[in-house]
């Protein structure tokens, strides 16, 4: 396997940590209200997922990141500069967003790309 295929697949395991936290909370709403835990933990699986789409840009793997929605891709690691830089200034509402339409189309076409 490429190093290409195992960053995909550690975005997909950071995903599913996501998706797994929510489940455990009740519900996004309540994993991103829970300051202590949840939303922690989400946050930094949002900085790793955006770390590697950065990876394979520098790496150029450019065949695969086209797969994916360029406005997505930049909006990760916008995410992440949010997180690292104003951690405490992290808009909600737009979390939310990502967690329930960006999210399932990042899934869907890594799954895709993989199998």
């Amino acid at each position: 396997m490429s190093k290409a295929y195992g960053r995909l697949e550690v975005i997909l395991k950071k995903i599913n940590f996501i998706e797994e936290i929510i489940v455990d909370s009740g519900n996004i709403t309540k994993a991103l209200e829970d300051e202590k835990s949840a939303r922690a933990a989400m946050l930094m699986h949002f900085t790793s997922i955006a770390e590697q789409f950065n990876k394979l840009a520098k790496e150029g793997e450019f065949e695969i990141l086209q797969e994916f929605d360029k406005r997505d891709l930049k909006g990760a690691y916008d995410m992440r500069n949010y997180i690292v830089h104003d951690y405490e200034g992290i808009n909600l509402s737009v979390l939310d967003i990502v967690i329930r339409q960006k999210l399932p189309i990042m899934k869907k076409t890594i799954e895709q790309i993989l199998h």
